[in-house]
């Protein structure tokens, strides 16, 4: 891992060649080219679309997880099995499906031509929405996984206190339930965003290349621009992001443990 992470740092700051491939003369232009506002504004957008997918791989993970950590022990098993069986196919093959539920002639426009409906066909595909639908679908079982693992090592004893003294339902999950597994919807929180923000084969099948994410742009510099040494820019950047979610998420952790730890006492 370090070493193809130092051969790419490595290129970033070397010049392109008149005809691609890199020229070995030190420069920090690549970087300088990073900020221009054209490329500032797909990180941005990028990011944007990123955080969209995470808030809702979270706001249907937790109550899909929290179904599964209350369900009898036998049963959470195979609960758990089904919430990862999207995985036992290739993601291009799901990336796919996709496809072919949402085009023009697809599966949804057909159900709803048999429901009586008589207007034109819905034009879902190759759109920003079909991009967040598919970034979702296919990282959900992440974000499932992560929360459940909070919520299985959860002392009940905390709710059942909290339910004690007067606390409704609502109340017990806003003050204690969500507070103490937050570092699961964290982890996955990270794992999804940053995921999707550097994803290219999404955005390529399902946004039809009508708009560009960072993943995309780092692609094109290495496979069609042939501008390798802004491309290891590009991605030295997604990096550089990856780890300062990850550092954020750390602090995060280990604050809610020492939550859980003052609450034990």
């Amino acid at each position: 891992m370090v070493a193809p992470c130092l051969l790419i740092l490595g290129y970033a700051f070397f010049e392109r060649g008149t005809w691609g491939g890199v020229v070995y003369t030190f420069t920090l232009e690549n970087f300088e080219r990073v900020f221009d506002p054209l490329y500032a504004r797909i990180f941005v957008n990028s990011a944007r679309i990123a955080a969209t997918v995470t808030l809702l791989a979270i706001l249907v993970a937790y109550p899909a997880a929290y179904a599964i950590s209350r369900a009898p022990r036998s049963r959470q098993p195979i609960l758990l099995f089904f919430a990862v069986l999207p995985f036992w196919s290739n993601y291009l093959i799901r990336t796919y499906a996709w496809i072919v539920l949402l085009n023009r002639e697809g599966l949804i426009n057909n159900v709803l031509r048999w429901g009586g409906y008589e207007g034109e066909p819905l034009s879902m595909l190759y759109s920003e929405g079909a991009v967040i639908i598919g970034l979702v679908y296919n990282y959900l079982p992440f974000v499932i996984l992560a929360i459940y693992s909070s919520l299985s090592r959860l002392d009940m004893s905390l709710v059942e206190a909290s339910r004690d003294l007067g606390a409704g339902p609502i109340r017990t999950f806003l003050r204690v339930t969500l507070p103490l597994t937050l570092p699961g919807v964290a982890a996955g929180g990270v794992f999804v965003f940053v995921l999707s923000i550097g994803n290219f084969v999404t955005p390529a099948l399902l946004g039809g290349g009508r708009f560009q994410m960072i993943g995309n742009l780092v692609y094109d510099q290495f496979l069609t621009a042939n501008d390798w040494p802004f491309g290891a820019a590009l991605g030295m950047i997604l990096i550089a992001i990856m780890i300062a979610l990850l550092t954020l998420q750390a602090r995060a952790t280990n604050r809610a443990s020492g939550t859980v730890r003052e609450a034990e006492r």
